[in-house]
């Protein structure tokens, strides 16, 4: 709580710093914290590879540490490579995609941690990397909003579902060829290929037990999600004075 406490005070005084700025200065700013964070997230990943305690925990049945099995591809922290060039382009679909996806990715990430990052040290360096890195997109994803670069309306959301759709059936792809080729046999960037035993998904999938099929049942969940974000947008607006 402190930690996130931390970076929620860094997302607010940065926005109050930025206020009266150009927007290619807030453009700057965000895109520098993502390449940042994206430096940090290989970093991270380095000592991950030389941590014997976490390849006999995470990887036991895994057979060992694989780095095309450890890619910025998740949901949670492929925002990091995606806002940068979205908010540079100033791209509606994908600055959308980024806020609504990011955020919650690294949320489910954060509230969820996985094997190996919860009930050890702080500042053990796998665990300030695994901390840092998904406070760091979240953060940046609602700094798109926060910055001014972006905000959520209801005829932006056919073309973030169909972002959401693309991006997915990419990533999908990219798990077919990392196995394909034997680089990583079990590579699942977006859960693409299988459920890891998440809940939610092994639902979908009794249902539909096909690769990348089986997650597009999640749209109806991850649908009214946006839509009740934007509403709250849609309401603030509505309240919003002339002069704000």
């Amino acid at each position: 709580m402190c930690t996130f406490a931390f970076f929620i005070a860094l997302l607010v005084i940065s926005s109050i710093l930025l206020k009266n700025k150009s927007e290619k200065t807030r453009r700057i700013v965000l895109c520098t914290a993502c390449i940042i964070t994206a430096i940090g997230f290989f970093v991270y990943k380095y000592f991950l590879s030389i941590d014997v305690e976490y390849d006999q925990v995470a990887y036991a049945s895994m057979g060992g540490f694989n780095w095309w099995g450890e890619l910025p591809l998740h949901m949670c922290n492929i925002n990091m490579l995606l806002i940068p060039f979205a908010v540079w382009r100033k791209n509606r679909s994908l600055m959308s995609f980024s806020f609504f996806t990011g955020t919650l990715g690294a949320s489910m990430a954060l509230l969820m941690p996985s094997m190996g990052f919860a009930g050890y040290p702080i500042f053990m360096p796998r665990m300030i990397g695994f901390w840092g890195t998904h406070f760091m997109v979240l953060i940046e994803g609602i700094a798109i909003v926060a910055y001014g670069l972006y905000r959520p309306t209801f005829k932006d959301l056919p073309k973030t579902v169909l972002t959401v759709v693309i991006v997915t059936f990419c990533i999908f792809l990219i798990d077919l060829f990392i196995r394909t080729t034997g680089l990583n046999p079990r590579a699942n960037y977006f859960f693409a290929m299988e459920t890891e035993g998440n809940p939610i998904l092994e639902i979908f999938h009794r249902i539909i037990p096909i690769p990348f099929v089986y997650e597009i049942p999640c749209l109806l969940i991850m649908v009214p999600y946006m839509a009740l974000v934007t509403l709250g947008f849609h309401i603030a607006d509505k309240h919003r004075k002339p002069d704000q």
